[in-house]
């Protein structure tokens, strides 16, 4: 069986990668999304943490965490995120009948992928990095022309903020946009 070693750095801050079971598009339909953000707000307030960058994809997730001094649990936040919005999908006791007889031995149902992607940040370059690839990724996937059309991005609240401007990697105005460079980031982060 394999060992996955995860670095553990209290206080640290995370990029993460949740992928849907199968790349099922789940986070399509609205109510999905608001089921997530749900389990979201219900895993902070048991065990706080700032968001500092996030972005809801049809099948996929990924987030920039920053976690409290002497705190290194974020697979914990992770596992109890997965569990609260399975069981909004699902109910608490029930999995599908499409669920195969290994993900059954491991109590997992067909909504997450097993596992997720987490990379902990090591500088600030390393940090620009993942937080413009979060704010690029709906783009990149083709799913918008400009990061600004994105629904479910932390993007909007950032532009209020003053840390992006609203025409931030935009081609609404028929220019070529200015493209982040991600070369850092991993291909495992980049799916």
């Amino acid at each position: 069986m394999p060992q996955y070693r995860r670095l553990y750095r209290s206080g640290g801050t995370i990029f993460l990668t949740l992928v849907t079971y199968d790349r099922q598009p789940l986070f399509m339909q609205s109510e999905n999304v608001s089921k997530l953000r749900q389990a979201i707000a219900t895993v902070k307030a048991e065990m706080p943490f700032d968001i500092l960058g996030a972005v809801i994809l049809p099948d996929h997730i990924h987030f920039l965490w920053a976690l409290p001094s002497e705190d290194t649990s974020y697979s914990k936040r992770i596992g109890k995120l997965k569990v609260l919005f399975t069981h909004s999908l699902h109910g608490k006791n029930s999995l599908s009948k499409t669920v195969s007889v290994s993900r059954q031995k491991h109590r997992e149902s067909n909504v997450w992928q097993r596992r997720f992607w987490e990379h902990t940040i090591r500088d600030e370059k390393d940090f620009e990095q993942h937080f413009n690839y979060i704010h690029y990724n709906p783009v990149k996937h083709g799913l918008v022309r400009c990061p600004h059309l994105w629904e479910y991005s932390s993007f909007h609240s950032l532009v209020k903020k003053g840390i992006y401007s609203s025409n931030w990697c935009c081609t609404c105005q028929n220019k070529l946009p200015t493209i982040p460079n991600f070369d850092s980031i991993s291909q495992t982060a980049r799916e």
